[in-house]
């Protein structure tokens, strides 16, 4: 299945793209950064260090944790995590619309017939 991916280059050098918008779901998610992590197969130490980058972009933190023990720690979407997903998906939803006609032709030229070779590619 085709589908559209964003990844937006803020002038200030950082980035946000589908990994970093579907590791902040995963902590949403799971309460976790560890669990999230181990959900994308990358290091704790990795997913720590894009929250982090994340919040600099962002001028806040995206991501708050509370330190372990008895009841437990865990991490959570601050409002503005939750708001920068949530306009992240939003841009995809509308660029895929928008971009629904362009998007079946370039999945047609790059489909495969069932033998495995290309299609002719035709105008």
């Amino acid at each position: 299945m085709t589908r559209l991916t964003i990844r937006i280059d803020f002038g200030n050098g950082t980035a946000l793209g589908p990994g970093k918008v579907r590791l902040l779901e995963l902590v949403d998610e799971t309460g976790s950064i560890r669990k999230a992590a181990g959900r994308m197969k990358m290091s704790y130490r990795r997913a720590w260090l894009l929250l982090k980058a994340l919040g600099g972009s962002f001028g806040e933190a995206l991501v708050e944790t509370a330190t372990g023990g008895k009841a437990g720690g865990g991490a959570r979407l601050t409002p503005a995590g939750h708001l920068v997903v949530k306009q992240y998906r939003s841009l995809e939803k509308a660029a895929a619309k928008a971009g629904v006609r362009q998007l079946g032709t370039l999945s047609g030229l790059a489909s495969v017939t069932k033998k495995g070779r290309k299609r002719p590619f035709r105008r």
